[in-house]
């Protein structure tokens, strides 16, 4: 029996039927079905299977049959082929056109997906292929529920010219509609280069593997030629490069088994969109549950070190949470976890690098996470202990200034629950930005140990005193003398409390229970912002 499309050259595509009169049975056409959609999951080539696996890489289906749960997942546009022609092109006509898209569930969720398959023109988008990512993003923003992309893709398919460029502004074009209205996940499992970096660029959050995924928007060849760097494809725009340099990928693993199985964890956080709260999950964790450790975690001595991260799992539940960015700006903290139950975004100072200090980088990754949950409902919990911005001419001239500013703009645009708990210092401008009370936290909170100045001490009694100091027979003495002063009489624990720029100065051991029932008490808050198109962020 003729089977259409069964093979690939135009000719054959074009062969009459043995007795194209015989009128074919239902029986007939459901087997010719099957054996077209065994032709489109298989691939046109089976050696391009084992090419994929001997590289280390999955195929686009096994990818998705691990990012969904078993038996989920509903293909859209499997039959789908191009319709261009030449270099070849009118007899390459394989089925998908080397995307697979669809949708299916994670944990039970509606979720959208589109995946590369490199087997097929090396995942390059052509029109065919642009137009049915198109629709799987307008059907996401529709629907309401998170999409994830799996890119594993050449590029732009040349033989198809300037229409596979305008198949990525459409996308382009989508990302940005979806902005802040459904949580885009970029995975990238392949190669990305050129206009086709910009897409996960555009997206929330950005994963990696690490050897077979890079990024790039001019690749080593071009980069050679252009300034005569000799550079490999992974030291130019690898996971580790990316998740650690550049900052443009969130997280990097080792392999695609572990990294998709981050994502579904990452989703089960996270809101279907921008008009849900996150999903709650019961914890065995008691909210009340005292926090004692608390008490030796944190050192007495404001200039001695620790793991901020050590904090964070004594206050979520049972120890659990999920850093984004852990390698990239480190002397800031930024993760998703569960404060009895309900999902919590957490920024921390990390004393342990760089003494926590702010800079370009801290402040740019703290800024696009509080955007990041203020867009979709998630209650922020900022842990300051920042001893101010880092100095220093690189800092100024590389516009600390403006990008800095961030991070106060998207502090005080965001209205979701806030909630900010000075742990130990808290100077200068640094301390206004972390959420104070004064740019609109809604509860602040601190601990017996806090040092809320506009400086240290030490700086303070040398410039409010230089002339006293320089003129005493024993100038060290006299400096001392004056830093006990000053800390006395404006950095004792309750200075800030005393005036109403912190609503409670809270015993360590308390701390778990005060948030959890704080931020219950905030969970139906509603603030509406004046009305505009939007905004004009520092840029």
């Amino acid at each position: 029996m003729p089977v259409a499309g069964k093979t690939t050259t135009a000719a054959a595509e074009d062969a009459p039927a043995a007795d194209p009169h015989r009128d074919w049975t239902l029986h007939e056409r459901v087997e010719e079905l099957r054996m077209i959609r065994d032709e489109a999951y298989e691939g046109p080539d089976p050696a391009a299977t084992e090419r994929q696996h001997a590289k280390g890489k999955l195929t686009a289906r096994e990818r998705i049959a691990l990012l969904l749960d078993e038996g989920s997942f509903t293909e859209v546009e499997t039959l789908r082929r191009h319709r261009a022609s030449g270099f070849g092109l009118e007899s390459k006509k394989p089925y998908t056109d080397g995307v697979i898209t669809g949708w299916g569930t994670v944990h039970g969720r509606t979720v959208f997906v589109y995946a590369h398959d490199f087997r097929i023109f090396g995942g390059a988008l052509g029109e065919a292929h642009a137009t049915k990512i198109h629709k799987i993003m307008d059907m996401a923003i529709s629907a309401g529920a998170p999409l994830v992309s799996l890119n594993d893709g050449a590029g732009a398919r040349i033989q198809e010219g300037v229409s596979a460029l305008a198949g990525y502004g459409g996308i382009f074009q989508r990302n940005t509609k979806a902005s802040g209205v459904i949580p885009q996940i970029s995975v990238m499992l392949g190669p990305c280069a050129g206009g086709a970096a910009y897409s996960p660029a555009l997206t929330d959050f950005v994963f990696m593997v690490r050897e077979t995924s890079q990024m790039f928007i001019t690749g080593p060849d071009v980069v050679r030629a252009v300034t005569g760097e000799e550079i490999t494809q992974n030291g130019l725009g690898g996971a580790d490069v990316h998740s650690a340099t550049s900052g443009v990928s969130h997280f990097a693993y080792d392999d695609e088994e572990t990294c998709l199985e981050e994502v579904r964890y990452l989703l089960s956080l996270l809101p279907q969109n921008n008009r849900e709260l996150p999903p709650s999950a019961p914890s065995a964790d008691p909210a009340d549950r005292s926090t004692d450790s608390l008490l030796d975690l944190v050192p007495d001595d404001p200039g001695r070190s620790y793991d901020i991260r050590a904090v964070i799992e004594e206050i979520v539940d049972d120890g659990e949470y999920f850093e984004v960015h852990p390698a990239w700006a480190t002397n800031i903290v930024c993760a998703l976890s569960r404060i009895d139950g309900g999902v919590v975004g957490i920024v921390a100072n990390q004393p342990a690098s760089y003494a926590g200090v702010l800079d370009i980088e801290s402040s740019e990754k703290a800024a696009r996470f509080v955007q990041f949950c203020d867009a979709f409902n998630i209650p922020l919990v900022t842990l300051v202990d920042v001893p101010g911005f880092l100095p220093g001419v690189d800092q100024e001239h590389n516009g600390i200034i403006r990008r800095g500013a961030k991070l106060l703009y998207a502090y005080c645009n965001a209205t979701v629950p806030r909630i900010s708990l000075v742990l130990r210092k808290a100077y200068g401008g640094a301390y206004i930005v972390m959420d104070s009370r004064s740019i609109g936290a809604d509860l602040a909170l601190a601990w017996p140990s806090n040092e809320i100045a506009v400086m240290g001490a030490e700086g303070a009694a040398n410039v409010i005193f230089r002339r006293e100091i320089n003129a005493s027979d024993d100038p060290e003495a006299v400096r001392q003398q004056k830093i006990k002063e000053y800390k006395a009489e404006l950095m004792h624990p309750y200075y800030a409390a005393e005036r109403g720029l912190v609503d409670d100065v809270i015993d360590p051991r308390e701390t778990r229970r005060i948030l959890a029932r704080s931020l219950a008490m905030l969970r139906e808050k509603h603030a509406d912002l004046p009305s505009r198109k939007h905004g004009n962020p520092p840029q």
